[in-house]
């Protein structure tokens, strides 16, 4: 990894911090819970240090002792994303959007919109909703694992193939001819034992073809659902050694599933304490020369101030020494990730027993 330099993202929430006490601190507006413009701030300054994304995780119910702290997450990734990206040019936009619930054609459609208004700069982090109390919120109890797993399969597959149904063949917009040439924007028709759809999608390539896709690093039906479809890959380990081995199990993963094991960058989370600038990039440094990860998704107790902290300070150093890069140099997602192009369902896994068919 010694030529590499290494990725970085920020997780964001509800525009606090991780500290469920940030909201009490003297420079916080209590009332920036729900302040677009607090969200846009923090992701801007993100963008100033040269970051390649934000990540919104996200839950679908209420938790925690509102008497206290604000919930963990607030308004609903996709559409605070709609917004965030009017207001910034370069930093990929990475939503959590549970594959338990909301029908693959709503998905695909809320997904390479967002893709679109944010000109390629789009991810989804796709996840099986696990917590009883979610389920409840849609009328539904908790499945078996396996089911979960089946249904993501499923959505994750009608998903891409309604992203890739209006083909690149279809043309720009011609005056003197066709709008787009319909021959190249087809239906999918596809059904799986809990989701389907007919399609096409009416939505264009965006610059970058389709959004990028996230899913965390998990074992079992987790993993193999990593492998046959995720551009990047979040884990949780405790020291190098551990993540190390998660790296290699996910790029197995990937190869098990007929993709090449750098088609996948694996990015691990972690806290910004508030050292000094050297310390901090020392850490960082270490873990990615080791070749524990391909990057850092970055935890703040504090977005209002933390998050500047770590670019005017951690960053140039992380610069100075060749980690980290002086600015971006393409324009999508996948431009930052450095992951391959994609655009519809991978033919490697369109035939995989897993998923829907036709």
């Amino acid at each position: 990894m010694k030529n590499k330099q290494m990725i970085l993202g920020v997780v964001l929430g509800n525009n606090f911090g991780n500290n469920p006490a940030t909201w009490r601190m003297p420079h916080v507006d209590p009332g920036s819970f729900t302040n677009i413009d607090a969200t846009v701030e923090q992701v801007r300054t993100a963008e100033r240090g040269g970051m390649q994304f934000i990540f919104l995780p996200d839950r679908l119910f209420m938790h925690g002792n509102l008497a206290m702290s604000p919930p963990l997450f607030n308004i609903d990734p996709i559409i605070t994303l709609s917004a965030v990206a009017q207001a910034t040019e370069r930093i990929g936009l990475i939503g959590t959007a549970s594959t338990s619930f909301t029908e693959p054609y709503l998905l695909a459609r809320q997904l390479k919109a967002l893709d679109v208004i944010s000109r390629g700069r789009a991810g989804w982090n796709a996840i099986p909703s696990y917590e009883p109390d979610a389920f409840a919120n849609f009328g539904k109890v908790l499945p078996p694992r396996e089911k979960k797993y089946e249904r993501l399969h499923e959505v994750v597959q009608v998903v891409q193939a309604l992203w890739g149904s209006w083909g690149y063949e279809a043309g720009q917009p011609d005056k003197a001819g066709m709008f787009a040439n319909p021959a190249y924007i087809r239906p999918v028709n596809l059904q799986g034992k809990h989701v389907g759809a007919r399609g096409p999608l009416p939505i264009p390539p965006s610059e970058q073809g389709q959004p990028v896709i996230m899913m965390p690093a998990s074992s079992g039906y987790g993993l193999q659902a990593a492998g046959m479809y995720a551009n990047l890959v979040i884990g949780m380990p405790s020291y190098i050694e551990e993540s190390i081995a998660l790296r290699q199990t996910v790029q197995n993963a990937a190869i098990q599933a007929g993709r090449d094991a750098g088609e996948i960058k694996f990015v691990v989370f972690a806290r910004f304490t508030g050292f000094t600038a050297e310390q901090s990039a020392d850490h960082l440094q270490e873990w990615f020369e080791a070749g524990a990860a391909d990057g850092f998704v970055m935890n703040f107790d504090d977005f209002h101030t933390e998050i500047a902290d770590f670019v005017d300070h951690v960053v140039p150093v992380l610069r100075k020494r060749g980690l980290f890069h002086d600015g971006y140099e393409g324009k999508t997602l996948r431009d930052h990730l450095g992951v391959p192009p994609q655009y519809g369902l991978d033919p490697r896994i369109a035939t995989s027993s897993t998923g829907a068919t036709r």
